[in-house]
């Protein structure tokens, strides 16, 4: 893809939200202002006492989510930064703020807002290397009343000097002589259930002896797909190659009785719920490598 088909991707992003309907982890309140204004070593008594104000440059402090997000985050900045990972650039760093104040917030304010991904730069080459500006706009408002912006800008670049990695692939599963023929199954785009010769017990992972009865000798039977997800994690920390946290893990239990764990793809990993219907999909993810995942079935979410 050369720079102008690049862009031109990128450019479609503009104008989509990279949260919608956010809100403040904590109203706004004395302790925050205070250990603001002693890291920053401000003084100022409009910051103390009754009828007090908080810093008009702590708007973004009052909407920033930690390690866990916020609620309502959008999938399209996700698939953006997805998009410059893919073609190389895979650091960044913040460049700047703008906020734009149009009326104090106090003690006891709770905010809401929205984020919209703003703009997306050409190409520009930096003495860090070559990559895109990515804006983005917070509308902050309290009680419905915006009162104030925050506009926050990173550079998505490829480090000079150092050739582009090439995006990581994900792991190998571990084949084995018990599972073989499981995973020859996927390659056919089927997931194949052990079950026991000696009395049709089914099982999964796939065992060398039956575990209700001990039997050696077993077939196969084919699951339909459709399933629930019986329990489920939100993976955030630590990130690992070729996944890109937050995402959804899922015990699923199929119709047939076994459960699987795989993962919850194309929902929202805070729209993954326990019970929710799912059903099998076959996802090729390199030449080499196909996985069954699960999704949620229409009208589930």
């Amino acid at each position: 893809m050369d720079d102008d088909d690049l862009h031109a991707r990128l450019k479609a992003y503009e104008g989509r939200p990279a949260a919608v309907a956010g809100a403040g982890r904590d109203p706004v309140n004395a302790p925050m202002i205070r250990h603001w204004c002693e890291a920053m070593g401000d003084r100022n008594p409009a910051y103390t006492g009754p009828g007090a104000i908080a810093p008009p440059t702590m708007l973004q402090a009052w909407i920033m989510g930690g390690l866990s997000g916020h609620q309502g985050r959008a999938q399209a900045y996700d698939e953006l930064l997805t998009l410059l990972d893919d073609a190389g650039c895979t650091s960044v760093v913040a460049t700047d703020c703008e906020q734009e104040y149009l009326r104090p917030l106090r003690p006891g304010d709770e905010v809401a807002f929205d984020t919209v991904i703003e703009s997306v730069s050409p190409r520009k080459t930096t003495k860090l290397g070559a990559g895109h500006f990515v804006t983005t706009r917070t509308d902050v408002r309290v009680a419905g009343t915006l009162v104030g912006t925050h506009r926050f800008r990173v550079l998505k670049y490829a480090p000079a000097g150092r050739t582009p990695r090439p995006r990581e692939r994900r792991p190998r599963p571990v084949v084995n002589r018990d599972n073989a023929g499981f995973w020859e199954g996927v390659r056919d785009r089927r997931f194949l259930i052990q079950r026991c010769a000696a009395c049709d017990t089914l099982r999964f992972p796939w065992l060398p002896g039956c575990n209700a009865c001990g039997g050696p000798e077993w077939d196969v039977v084919e699951a339909g797909g459709e399933g629930t997800v019986f329990s489920y994690v939100v993976m955030h920390h630590p990130p690992f190659p070729a996944f890109s946290p937050p995402y959804a893990v899922g015990l699923i239990e199929l119709a047939e009785g076994v459960r699987v764990i795989s993962d919850v793809v194309d929902v929202a990993y805070d729209k993954v719920r326990v019970g929710m219907p799912v059903e099998l999909e076959f996802r090729t993810y390199d030449d080499e490598l196909t996985l069954p995942v699960f999704r949620a079935r229409e009208g589930a979410v």
